[in-house]
């Protein structure tokens, strides 16, 4: 079994939407680099909004 990390010890994004950081989670670790938003609800609000050019 692997040794636990902290979870200060995780990597953060901000959100593209909101622009909160968010950490790591299990569920994201093959897909990390492809993750912007962090809950489905900014990711929903996101394609409501226009994009600002």
């Amino acid at each position: 079994m692997p040794p636990m990390r902290r979870k200060g010890d995780l990597p953060e994004k901000t959100c593209a939407q909101c622009g909160r950081p968010f950490s790591w989670r299990k569920k994201w670790e093959r897909v990390w680099d492809e993750v912007r938003y962090c809950s489905d609800r900014c990711r929903a609000e996101a394609k409501r909004t226009p994009r600002k050019t």
